[in-house]
C-alpha cells in the first residue's frame, strides 16, 4: 500500500495545493485523511524527539511545497526511494521550523530597551528540536513559500539567519492568529522581505530624529521651568511621537482626510505640542493658570482636547483629540462613536477617509474591561469604523509601582485583540527605524484590511506615574537601569553620526533649535494649516450660547399625523410579518384614523417619522431596539416566511419619504459601557442627529455608569462640550425584583446641575411624542435621560387621542384632570412622577377621596417651578403636600426634589412623603411583599402625615 502511494501521481508538483491542504487536514486530525495519506504523513512524522517528547508537527499554511519543488527536480521518482523519503521529511521539517518562527519568534525578540530579562527557552525555535543537525546546516532546502529571497532554494543556515532576523529583531510580529490566509501572507511578504529592517532615506531618518528631538525637548523644557507639576511625562517613549507622526502623514498620503484620537495623561501633552501642533505659550499659559477659564468647572490640562489640521503628501487631514477624563481606556468608545459619526457625513461607509487612533497604557490595554467591549464592536454592523490603529506606550512597569509579575494574566498586554484576530506589532522603542516601519505597516494593513492592528512600542518610563511619584522606592533595580540609559534620542543621534547621516555637531543642533522654538512659543509641527476648513466640518454654532427654555412647537397638523400614520403601517404586499406584530400593524392603522387612542408605541413611531421626513436622522441603539425588550416596538419587521438569515426584514421608518433622513436602529452586542460611550461620541459629533441608546432594562445603566459620570453629565461643564445624547431607561416598580425595577432615578438627580442634563419621566403616547421632537428642534443640545415605563406601554390610560399630537407640546408638569375634584375643597395635594400616578388616582377612586389632588412631575430636572407653583396655587386651602413615589425613602427622586417642592409651597402647608421605607436594595424579590410594600405607600399617600414633615 505504501509503496503503490509514493507512485500516485498527487505527489507531483500541480497538485501541491492537494497535497498541502491534505497535510493541514492530517495535522489538525489525522482520522479526517484516508488511510494510505494517513499512512504516508505518519512516515513523515515518524522521528523521536530529541527530548522524547511527542514530535507532531503542529497546523500550519502553506505545507509541503517542497512536493511542488522535488517533482519539478524529479527527485520525486515514480517510486520514491528511502533516501528521498528522509530528505522530504526534512524539508517537512524544515517547513515546521519556519512556522514556528512566525508563530513563536516574538518571545525571543529583542524588545526590551532595559535588557532586564534573559531570552526564554523555547524549543521550538531551535533546528535540533526537528532532528535538524549542523550536518544539515548547509543542505539547500525549498525556500518556495517564504519571502526572504528571489531563489527558490536556500541552505538551511541562510534560512535560519533571514528567520531570527525578521522575527527575532527588534520587531515581534504576532499574526499567525489570524485565519486569513491572504491576510498571513501579506505579512509574511511584507516582514520576510524586508528581513524586519527599514531602509530609509537619510532624509527621513533625520526627520525621525527630528520628532524624538522635539519629544524629549518638550518633557526637558517643562521639566524645568515647571518643577514638580503633574505632566505625565513621556520620556522613555520618545518614539511614541516618531510613531504618531508617520502615522498622521502615512494616513494622509492613503486618502485619510480626518483622524480622532484617544489616549489617557502619558504622553498627552507632548501629543497637543508635537503632534497636533498646539502652541506651546497656550500651553504654557495653562501651567502659569493664566489661561481663559470661561467654564463653570474646567479640567486639568492633561485632560484637554484638541483639534488642527496640517498638511500631509495627500492634502489636509483634520487631527481631533478626544477630551479625556481620568478613566484611562473610557475614551475609546468615544472616538469610535465620533468617527463613525464622521463617515456617515461623508458617505464614507469602509473608513476609508476617517480613522480612529487608540494609545493605550500596558496596564490599562490588559486590565480593563471597556478594551474587550470596544473590541467587540469593531466588526459589527452599526458600530462598524473601518479598523483602528491602536498603539501602545509600553512602560513595562503598569499603573504606578506595580510589581511587573502581577500586572497581567496574559503573555502580552496586548493579548485581548486576539479575540478580533487583530495582528501585534511589538517593537524596542529604542529602535526608532523600526517603530517608523511598524507604523508604516500598520496603516497599510489598516487601509487594505480595514481591520484593527496593534503596535505595542516597548519603552520605560523615566520619571514615575507623575512628576511627584518616586518609582524607585518600589521598583530600584529597574529604576538603576533606567538611570544610566542615555535617552532614545541620544542613542538614535549617535548612531545617524558613526553612520555618516549628521555630522558630529548635528544632534546638539537639533537640541537648540527646538529649544529656541520652545522659548519663543512657536510651532513645533510644520505645518499647521491654520485657515482650512473641510465642507465635513460640522457647526455647533448655532446650538452653543442659547437660553434654557422648556418650550418648544412640536405640534403636527392631522395631515401629517394620518400621513405619517399611513407610512408607519404599510408593509409590502409579499411579506408576511409575526400574526401578532400583523395585530400592532392593523391597530396602529386604526391610531392614525383616529378610531382608538395612541399607544406608546406608535407615539414613539410618529415621532421618529417626524424628524426623519423633516430632515433629522434618527440613531436608535441596545441590547433589543428593534423588537422592543418589552415587545412594543417593531421597528424591524421579520418575514416569517424569509429563506436567507440576511433577507427578509423591512424597516417601516426607513420608508417615510422620498428624499427623508435616514433611520437606523441597531441591537447591539451585550455591552452597555463601550455602546454608551459610542453613542455619546456620536452625539458628541453629529448635533442633527437624534442619538439614542437604550438599556434593556434601565438598571442595565449601571454597567455604564462611567460613562455618564465622566462625560454625560459633566463634559459640558468641565470641556465645554455640548451633547444631545438620549438615553431610553426602563424604570418601574412591577414586582419584578431589585435588578428590574430600577434605573436608578436617584443617580441622575445628584448629577444634575447647572443645567447640565433633563431627567424626565414621561407618562403618555402623547408626551413621548413631544419630548423626542423638541428634543432635536430646540436650537440647543443637552443630555435627555427618560425613564421610560413598562407597565404604561400598554395601559390604555396612558394612550394618548389625536388631538394631543396635533396640538400643546410637552408638558413638564400634568396638573389634576379630574373634572369632578373642586379645587376649594381640596385639602391634600399629591405630587408625583411616573407610574405611580395611576396608581394614586385608583385609589383615589377606591377611598372615594375627592378633596386630593394628584399632579405630576414629568420633568424632573431642571425643575419646572413656574408650572409647578402654578398648579400649587390652584389649591390655596390644602393644608398638605405629599410626594409619592414607588421607590425607596433614600432612592428615587425624594431627596433631590423635597426642597424644589417646598420652595413652591404656600405658607403654612405641609410637606410629607409616602413611599416604600429606606432600603440598601433598589426592590424587593418576593412578588407577596412587593405588593404589600405597595398597597402601604398607596394608602400613605392618602393617610395623615407622619415621620418627617417640612413646614413652609
Amino acid at each position: 500500500m505504501m509503496q503503490q502511494h509514493r507512485s500516485n501521481s498527487y505527489l507531483f508538483g500541480g497538485n501541491a495545493p492537494y497535497v498541502e491542504e491534505m497535510y493541514e487536514a492530517y495535522l489538525d486530525n489525522p482520522g479526517s485523511v484516508p488511510d494510505n495519506w494517513r499512512a504516508y504523513f505518519d512516515a513523515l512524522q515518524n522521528v523521536p524527539a530529541t527530548d522524547g517528547s511527542d514530535s507532531r508537527d503542529v497546523p500550519h499554511a502553506p505545507v509541503i511545497e517542497s512536493f511542488a519543488q522535488r517533482a519539478k527536480s524529479n527527485a520525486f521518482t515514480v517510486k520514491a526511494s528511502s533516501t528521498d523519503l528522509a530528505v522530504a521529511r526534512k524539508q517537512v521539517h524544515v517547513q515546521s521550523l519556519i512556522a514556528a518562527y512566525r508563530f513563536l519568534g516574538s518571545r525571543w525578540a529583542d524588545l526590551d530597551p532595559l535588557k532586564r530579562t534573559e531570552r526564554p527557552k523555547i524549543p521550538e525555535l531551535e533546528p535540533s528540536f526537528y532532528d535538524l543537525t549542523e550536518s544539515d546546516m548547509d543542505i539547500p532546502f525549498s525556500a518556495a513559500n517564504t519571502y526572504f529571497s528571489k531563489a527558490e532554494n536556500m541552505s538551511l543556515r541562510e534560512i535560519m539567519q533571514a528567520l531570527r532576523e525578521t522575527y527575532c529583531g527588534s520587531v515581534g510580529a504576532e499574526f499567525m492568529h489570524c485565519t486569513d490566509p491572504t491576510e498571513k501572507r501579506w505579512w509574511q511578504e511584507r516582514l520576510e522581505s524586508a528581513r524586519s529592517k527599514p531602509t530609509f532615506t537619510p532624509a527621513k531618518r533625520k526627520h525621525i530624529l527630528d520628532r524624538l528631538t522635539a519629544a524629549e525637548g518638550l518633557e526637558r523644557y517643562l521639566h524645568t521651568k515647571y518643577v514638580g507639576q503633574k505632566r505625565f511625562s513621556l520620556e522613555g517613549g520618545e518614539s511614541f511621537i516618531a510613531s504618531m507622526d508617520e502615522l498622521v502623514q502615512r494616513a494622509g498620503e492613503k486618502g485619510v482626510q480626518e483622524i480622532v484620537i484617544g489616549m489617557a495623561h502619558r504622553g498627552r501633552l507632548n501629543v497637543l505640542v508635537n503632534t497636533l501642533g498646539k502652541m506651546p505659550k497656550d500651553l504654557f499659559a495653562e501651567f502659569d493658570h493664566t489661561a481663559p477659564e470661561d467654564l463653570p468647572a474646567g479640567d486639568v490640562k492633561y485632560h484637554q482636547g484638541f483639534s488642527s489640521d496640517v498638511s500631509t503628501a495627500g492634502g489636509p487631514v483634520h487631527l481631533s483629540l478626544s477630551f479625556n477624563p481620568s478613566h484611562l481606556e473610557i475614551v475609546n468608545p468615544v472616538v469610535e462613536g465620533s468617527v463613525k459619526a464622521r463617515m456617515d457625513r461623508r458617505g464614507d461607509k469602509t473608513g476609508d477617509q476617517v480613522l480612529p487612533i487608540l494609545v493605550h497604557g500596558d496596564a490599562a490595554f490588559a486590565g480593563q474591561g471597556v478594551i474587550m467591549e470596544t473590541l467587540a464592536l469593531a466588526q459589527t454592523r452599526g458600530y462598524y469604523t473601518g479598523g483602528t490603529v491602536h498603539l501602545v506606550i509600553n512602560n513595562q512597569i503598569g499603573f504606578t509601582t506595580s510589581d511587573p509579575r502581577d500586572t497581567r494574566s496574559t503573555l502580552y498586554c496586548t493579548d485581548v485583540v486576539k479575540m478580533i484576530e487583530a495582528p501585534v506589532l511589538h517593537v524596542n522603542a529604542d529602535d526608532p527605524d523600526a517603530v517608523v516601519w511598524c507604523t508604516q505597516l500598520a496603516m497599510d494593513y489598516r487601509q487594505q484590511f480595514k481591520k484593527d492592528i496593534v503596535v505595542d512600542i516597548i519603552c520605560f518610563r523615566k520619571l514615575g506615574h507623575n512628576e511627584q511619584d518616586t518609582p524607585a522606592l518600589t521598583q530600584p533595580l529597574m529604576y538603576k537601569t533606567i538611570a544610566k540609559h542615555p535617552g532614545t534620542r541620544k542613542l538614535f543621534g549617535d548612531k545617524l553620526v558613526a553612520q555618516g547621516v549628521l555630522p558630529p555637531e548635528g544632534p546638539d543642533e537639533m537640541v537648540k533649535a527646538y529649544r529656541a522654538a520652545m522659548d519663543e512659543g512657536r510651532h513645533t509641527v510644520d505645518p499647521v494649516l491654520t485657515n482650512f476648513k473641510s465642507k465635513y466640518a460640522v457647526d455647533w454654532a448655532p446650538f452653543l450660547g442659547k437660553k434654557w427654555t422648556d418650550s418648544a412647537d412640536t405640534a403636527l397638523p392631522l395631515s401629517e399625523i394620518k400621513r405619517l400614520a399611513e407610512r408607519i403601517t404599510t408593509i409590502p404586499a409579499d411579506f408576511k410579518p409575526h400574526p401578532l406584530v400583523q395585530k400592532v400593524i392593523a391597530d396602529r392603522a386604526a391610531m392614525g384614523r383616529g378610531e382608538i387612542n395612541v399607544d406608546w408605541g406608535m407615539g414613539e413611531h410618529l415621532a421618529y417619522a417626524s424628524l426623519v421626513a423633516s430632515g433629522y436622522p434618527v440613531r436608535l441603539s441596545g441590547e433589543d431596539c428593534g423588537r422592543g425588550t418589552f415587545v412594543h416596538r417593531h421597528a424591524v419587521l421579520h418575514d416569517q416566511n424569509r429563506e436567507k438569515f440576511d433577507e427578509g426584514t423591512y424597516i417601516p421608518l426607513q420608508n417615510i419619504a422620498e428624499n427623508q433622513a435616514p433611520y437606523v436602529v441597531i441591537d447591539s452586542i451585550l455591552s452597555e459601557e463601550a455602546v454608551l460611550g459610542f453613542e455619546y461620541g456620536y452625539a458628541g459629533s453629529e448635533p442633527n442627529t437624534l442619538t439614542i441608546w437604550e438599556g434593556q432594562f434601565g438598571d442595565f445603566v449601571n454597567g455604564a455608569q462611567v460613562v455618564i459620570d465622566q462625560f454625560i453629565a459633566s463634559g459640558e461643564v468641565k470641556w465645554g462640550r455640548a451633547n444631545g445624547l438620549v438615553l431610553m431607561l426602563p424604570h418601574g416598580y412591577e414586582g419584578q425584583g431589585p435588578e428590574h425595577s430600577s434605573a436608578r432615578l436617584e443617580r441622575f438627580m445628584q448629577l444634575s446641575a447647572d443645567n447640565n442634563m433633563q431627567v424626565v419621566q414621561p407618562t403618555t403616547a402623547s408626551q413621548i411624542f413631544h419630548l423626542l421632537r423638541r428634543q432635536m428642534v430646540r436650537q440647543f443640545r443637552k443630555p435627555l435621560i427618560i425613564m421610560t415605563p413598562k407597565s404604561l406601554l400598554r395601559n390604555k390610560d396612558a394612550t394618548s387621542s389625536l388631538s394631543e399630537f396635533t396640538k400643546g407640546e410637552f408638558r413638564t408638569v400634568i396638573g389634576e384632570l379630574n373634572a369632578d375634584i373642586d379645587a376649594s375643597k381640596v385639602k391634600r395635594v399629591i405630587a408625583c412622577s411616573g407610574k405611580v400616578y395611576y396608581d394614586l388616582v385608583k385609589k383615589r377612586e377606591e377611598k372615594k377621596s375627592h378633596d386630593v389632588a394628584i399632579i405630576r412631575v414629568e420633568q424632573l430636572y431642571p425643575f419646572p417651578h413656574k408650572a409647578f407653583a402654578a398648579e400649587l396655587k390652584k389649591y390655596p386651602n390644602a393644608a398638605d403636600i405629599v410626594w409619592c413615589q414607588d421607590e425607596p425613602q433614600n432612592q428615587g427622586a425624594w431627596f433631590f426634589v423635597q426642597h424644589y417642592v417646598h420652595e413652591n409651597m404656600l405658607d403654612g402647608q405641609k410637606l410629607g412623603y409616602a413611599g416604600r421605607p429606606a432600603s440598601a436594595s433598589p426592590a424587593v424579590g418576593y412578588a407577596h411583599l412587593h405588593q404589600e410594600q405597595q398597597k402601604a405607600l398607596l394608602d400613605q399617600a392618602f393617610a395623615k402625615l407622619k415621620g418627617f414633615i417640612l413646614s413652609k
